[in-house]
């Protein structure tokens, strides 16, 4: 109805200028040392945030629910408990600092009330206009709540993908038109048509943004303290291995932190599966839930937060279980950070780690066949803490001139996308041993590419011995192709073509963008 009143929506809209001033009252007051604790409102409201504020403070809390600033003056005492409006905390408070958190607020335009007291005991109790609504202690809504023991079945077909075979490998004649055909795949492609409709570098404190490994900003001018992201997950190596591919997902993600120069230190994460009623897929989320709770403590990274997503299906069709892991890394200087792409002619291009034949839930076995099978890369993350530690070493003591993590598509993906971020070529000698597909295309977890100067060669690759990390020296930065010798060489051009190419071909150019 056009003429009718305007509907609200029931998904919570975020307002990021709303968030923005939020933010920065909540830094004024942790900078003032106003605040005795402080948590969100997220998931099921002021319910969520008052039961497990009051409960890991082992005190009680009484709160006045008329006293909650509400968007509808209609709204009950349930709705306002349940409410998950966004851009909102709850802060902790001792009396004698309650105006100056007042005027913080009202400086900043955010609306700040009182809406209750921290008491002795340890019941919550809430009212609503002097009518007692709740009144429970605070731990049965929070650690102390029930848990659900859904049944778990390990999937039936489990065992038959598992022992699928890998489709036959292409001839190394082949592997030029693969090449193109793989980095035009809708999981490999460039992502420019999405990322360059959106203002990346607002307030200039940008500082690595797509196609870099991880997202860099500055956090401060004065001292370059700077923090690094990055979000990673793979569906096709969860269906295979939850365990592990809850693992590999985490590993990517610090890996790809690591790569620019920051140090990982914390973890969030978004848990996409079918349905949890589904025995099968129940077991699923166990598995890769423990897989998670354990990379995080190999790698000491705590979990900060994260998100449950379940349905996720059609009919009864479930999606792959596929667990998306961000990872929070800390610059003390972000001017030391590595770029992913090739800098300039005549640098050494290094391999670091191990590479097996690793082809299971591969992105070519899905690209090129539509196969998902066999088993996952193996992960192991204390090799991947040590890789992590060399790329941060490498970039803080200047000796690398680029880095970037193999994982997708292998040291194809990598090679290209490396070359393709300044047009600066390279000129690559596989190895002895495994075939060049293999090596070209095997996605094995715990590896990288970077170069390094000339003068810096010997000094990088003693300390990756010191730590008993393999390091080959695979070619040397040149030229305007891609150069692996004996077996391929495609221009840059041809690469960026079929790169570019796929996302406008699927949606339509950017608007503002002509056609050809």
């Amino acid at each position: 109805d056009a003429d009718g009143p305007a509907r609200r929506p029931s998904v919570q809209v975020g307002d990021p200028f709303t968030e923005k001033l939020l933010i920065e009252a909540c830094l004024e007051l942790y900078d003032a040392k106003l605040v005795e604790g402080i948590q969100d409102l997220g998931g099921a409201g002021l319910t969520c945030a008052l039961t497990e504020t009051s409960a890991a403070g082992k005190s009680g809390m009484r709160a006045q629910l008329e006293r909650v600033p509400l968007r509808e003056a209609s709204m009950e005492p349930h709705e306002v408990l349940a409410s998950e409006s966004q851009e909102r905390m709850l802060a902790i408070v001792t009396p004698a600092n309650l105006p100056a958190v007042l005027a913080i607020a009202q400086k900043w335009g955010v609306i700040a009330t009182a809406i209750g007291e921290v008491t002795d005991g340890d019941r919550l109790v809430i009212t609503w206009h002097g009518e007692v609504v709740v009144d429970v202690p605070p731990g049965s809504l929070a650690d102390d709540g029930p848990v659900y023991e859904r049944p778990m079945a390990r999937p039936a077909d489990l065992d038959a993908l598992n022992s699928a075979a890998t489709p036959e490998h292409p001839q190394t004649a082949d592997l030029h038109a693969l090449l193109l055909r793989m980095v035009a795949s809708p999981n490999l492609c460039s992502r420019r048509w999405v990322v360059e409709q959106y203002d990346r570098i607002v307030l200039g404190d940008t500082v690595l943004a797509w196609p870099e490994d991880a997202g860099v900003v500055r956090l401060s001018e004065t001292t370059g303290l700077g923090v690094a992201l990055a979000t990673d997950g793979n569906g096709r190596y969860t269906r295979l291995d939850p365990y592990a591919g809850a693992q590999l997902a985490l590993a990517e993600a610090y890996r790809n932190v690591a790569a620019t120069g920051a140090v990982p230190i914390a973890v969030t994460n978004c848990l996409n599966f079918g349905s949890p009623e589904d025995p099968e897929v129940m077991w699923q989320f166990a598995e890769a839930t423990r897989g998670l709770a354990d990379g995080c403590r190999t790698l000491a990274t705590p979990v900060t937060g994260g998100n449950v997503s379940f349905y996720n299906q059609t009919a009864s069709t479930a999606i792959n279980p596929t667990p998306v892991i961000g990872v929070l890394g800390l610059f003390d200087d972000v001017a030391r950070r590595t770029p992913m792409g090739f800098q300039e002619p005549g640098e050494s291009v290094l391999l670091l780690g191990e590479t097996r034949e690793e082809l299971g839930g591969s992105e070519w076995a899905w690209a090129e066949h539509r196969h998902l099978g066999g088993r996952p890369p193996v992960v192991d993350l204390d090799r991947e803490r040590v890789l992590a530690e060399v790329l941060v070493a490498g970039s803080r003591d200047g000796m690398l001139s680029s880095a970037h993590d193999l994982s997708d598509g292998g040291l194809a993906q990598t090679l290209v996308e490396s070359a393709l971020a300044k047009g600066v070529g390279a000129r690559i000698v596989l190895p002895a041993g495994l075939s060049p597909f293999v090596q070209l295309f095997s996605e094995s977890a715990g590896r990288a590419v970077v170069t390094v100067p000339r003068s810096e060669e010997l000094r990088f690759t003693e300390m990756c011995s010191a730590r008993g990390l393999p390091a080959v020296r695979i070619g040397v930065t040149d030229g305007v192709s891609l150069d692996v010798q004996d077996i391929l060489e495609v221009s840059l051009s041809e690469l960026g073509e079929a790169y570019e190419a796929t996302l406008p071909g699927l949606f339509g150019p950017l608007a503002g963008t002509p056609i050809a």
